[in-house]
């Protein structure tokens, strides 16, 4: 079925992306990978290509565009090319949004030019040791003493986080407001108190550093607090239709790249004297895959359009997120099992998705909470 949402300037983008892979990221991927994070330079590199802060007005040097189809052709293409390590969808669509709505002018001076031109990598810090989905949870404290706010706590599983010269943190500013006592601060580099932790060893996306952060009475000025005191439970709900559907988008892209490797697998892999692609099971198992990719990448290319429209609902940002990354760790191990003993090799293609895709159903809320959003649109 011909995929009708890309114009001519999104394919031309496209090209643009695997060109930016080509040269810049896959030489170095392996390297990357032993080392735990990527270089600095390749997001200097990315900056240059026009990568970085696609949504971004252009008069702070970004794109100036509000077209999720250019990002969606990122994700796409890095999700295609193996290479999640390089996370320009987490800078872009997740953080991008927070520092694009809520800053002052004042901030947006300070910060995006340099978000745009890859000086400042930017995380964005929610998840702690003892909470993960259960934002209301959050115990690091931000307590207000006149000019500044002073911040105490830790994080974990934060994404850019030794890279990061940038990070949002959420922290609670009124102790008992609950989920009306949450604010974003934003912490720089170098701020006395700020720790960052050891990179954690996770079983895939090791060229993606994923750290702890520690908050020892770090001083962060008022300039720092980004949108409404109290409102971050609020602002962090606005974000996170987008979030997911980029998780959504990347994992589709996942999903049919495995069912594309492994076709061209079966066709050569001999077995029994004839092609693995010869037997029955094996063209069953093609089929149901290539028809299950089929189904979800109309309902999530339906999920772009209509985020473009800005009318993409919570609930089916959820629905795209949780059956499209479900779909790809399925995929992604019918597809290793297709290739036998090979897809079991690190080298293999397959073998990397396998691992790579497994945080998918995981973060940016767990099928589990995304199957509750669902519920309640539907039940109340």
């Amino acid at each position: 079925m011909q995929r009708d949402i890309m114009t001519e300037q999104h394919e031309d983008f496209r090209a643009t992306v695997r060109a930016f892979l080509a040269k810049e990221v896959l030489p170095h991927y392996d390297r990357w990978e032993r080392e735990g994070a990527v270089d600095r330079e390749v997001w200097l590199a990315a900056g240059r290509q026009g990568l970085l802060g696609l949504a971004v007005p252009e008069e702070y040097g970004g794109g100036g565009t509000s077209d999720f189809r250019y990002a969606a052709v990122l994700a796409e293409e890095f999700a295609r090319a193996g290479a999640p390590g390089l996370a320009i969808g987490l800078h872009n669509d997740i953080i991008g949004p927070y520092l694009i709505s809520l800053s002052t002018e004042e901030q947006k001076r300070r910060w995006l030019p340099g978000f745009c031109s890859g000086e400042l990598i930017a995380a964005i810090a929610m998840t702690e040791p003892g909470t993960g989905s259960d934002l209301q949870g959050i115990r690091t404290q931000a307590v207000d003493q006149g000019d500044h706010f002073l911040l105490n706590g830790a994080k974990t599983f934060i994404s850019n986080g030794i890279l990061a010269d940038l990070v949002v943190v959420a922290a609670r500013t009124t102790p008992d407001g609950g989920s009306h006592g949450l604010s974003l601060l934003v912490v720089e580099r170098g701020m006395p108190g700020f720790e960052r932790g050891r990179n954690l060893d996770k079983i895939g996306q090791k060229a993606q550093d994923t750290a702890e952060l520690f908050f020892q009475d770090v001083r962060v000025p008022k300039e720092n607090l980004l949108g409404e005191l109290n409102g971050g439970f609020i602002h962090l709900m606005q974000n996170l239709a987008q979030e997911r559907l980029a998780i959504a988008v990347a994992a589709i892209a996942g999903a049919e790249h495995l069912v594309e490797i492994t076709t061209d697998y079966v066709k050569q892999r001999q077995a029994f004297g004839r092609p693995l692609a010869k037997l029955q099971h094996v063209r069953f198992e093609i089929a149901e895959l290539a028809t299950e990719c089929a189904v979800t990448r109309a309902f999530v290319d339906r999920c772009i359009t209509e985020h473009n429209r800005y009318a993409l609902t919570p609930a089916d940002a959820s629905m795209a997120k949780w059956w499209a990354t479900e779909l790809q760790k399925r995929t992604a191990d019918r597809c290793l099992q297709l290739h036998g003993g090979y897809g079991y090799m690190s080298e293999f293609p397959v073998a990397r998705a396998f691992v790579d895709g497994r945080i998918q159903t995981i973060y940016g809320g767990t099928t589990e909470i995304m199957k509750e959003i669902v519920g309640r649109s539907i039940l109340g």
